[in-house]
């Protein structure tokens, strides 16, 4: 019935998340399955935030703080900055999704890379705006000038993901300056910075460094990736609290858990542990990446805690070939779509994840 709905929903369609072990043993009796699918940290949490979670379980019969006054304190102290400066959501996908709801008006318009994160374009969608998706250099790389050019006299937003997701890619500190510096002072920017913790190139910065090229810059941040905290869904906007208020008045009540903000805030103050996981993943990412490229692939450059592998061969073939491995990767959609985006395990799950791209190669 397409007179239910306004032409966006129906536009719509259900964010598709990474397969879970479960259903695949579920499907095809396989067990002992990885998942390399969805970027999270395989060596889990800080044992310290597990003992904290322990401790607060008796207190579910009580709603979290709806201000998040102790995480919020804790960014505010991490990052040099002022509480009102912070705005919690549940994972930055809410904050993404929160975005274009809070600053965009009708006949208003959004831009974002193609390739990049699908929930830009979720979010885009869900509002009823304009948008346009740039396309990427060569399908990865970020490409300032074209950001640029397609800013138009009502374009109000811009979400550029740096690194980028499910490139690998990233904006270096002179180029990111540059498109901070030159976008209109009307539009504002939004820089997700998901994989902040995993680059290891000199030129690399993050946005929260240029807060004084521009006024409307909007940080994001979450504890999934490198704090090892997906199920718990924290993630975090930092920008002017002119900005940051706008977000709180439409964000919905007590939208973090007590659970997420307990875990969080012990998750800041592990930093030996991120650093661990870190260090783990930028030696697996170089040999994993030689293997892959030995084996007759081309892999992305990547500054993240995946890799983007092109099989030249269609993408739904190469990923029920590895499902049948006992190994879960994520396909990817036109016009990468011969290419499949690989989270980076532990070595024993890379080393499975090698053998199983061997296997699948000879057949």
């Amino acid at each position: 019935m397409t007179d239910l709905v306004p032409p966006h929903v129906e536009r719509m369609i259900p964010y598709r998340p990474g397969k879970p072990v479960e259903e695949l043993e579920r499907e095809l009796g396989i067990q002992n399955a990885i998942k390399l699918a969805s970027n999270e940290n395989p060596l889990g949490p800080s044992p310290k935030v597990v003992a904290a979670l322990r401790a607060l379980s008796a207190e579910t019969c009580r709603y979290p703080d709806g201000a998040a006054y102790e995480l919020r304190e804790a960014l505010a102290a991490h990052h040099a900055i002022e509480m009102d400066e912070v705005c919690l959501g549940n994972g930055s996908n809410e904050l993404i999704d929160l975005l274009p709801r809070t600053f965009v008006g009708a006949g208003e318009h959004i831009i974002f890379g193609k390739p990049s994160f699908v929930c830009y374009w979720l979010a885009a969608t869900a509002s009823g705006a304009e948008f346009t998706q740039v396309p990427l250099r060569d399908h990865i790389h970020w490409d300032v000038d074209a950001l640029l050019s397609a800013v138009r006299p009502e374009t109000k937003l811009l979400f550029l993901a740096n690194p980028n997701n499910p490139t690998g890619a990233y904006v270096g500190r002179d180029e990111l300056s540059r498109l901070l510096r030159e976008l209109p002072p009307r539009v504002v920017a939004i820089v997700d910075e998901a994989y902040v913790d995993f680059p290891e190139v000199d030129d690399y910065v993050s946005a929260l460094e240029l807060r004084d090229l521009r006024e409307r810059l909007i940080v994001l941040r979450t504890f999934s990736k490198a704090h090892g905290l997906a199920a718990l869904r924290v993630g975090y906007a930092v920008g002017p609290a002119s900005l940051i208020g706008y977000l709180h008045r439409m964000r919905a009540p007590f939208n973090v858990n007590s659970f997420g903000q307990v875990a969080a805030r012990v998750a800041l103050g592990d930093p030996e542990h991120v650093a661990r996981y870190v260090a783990m993943n930028q030696v697996e990412r170089r040999r994993v990446a030689h293997a892959l490229g030995e084996l007759g692939l081309t892999v992305a450059p990547s500054q993240t805690n995946f890799l983007l592998v092109d099989f030249d061969r269609p993408g739904s073939e190469v990923y029920d070939a590895l499902l049948h491995e006992a190994v879960i990767v994520r396909p990817m959609p036109p016009p990468i779509d011969s290419w499949q985006r690989i989270t980076l395990g532990t070595p024993e799950e890379n080393d499975r994840l090698l053998t199983a791209v061997a296997s699948i190669s000879r057949s």
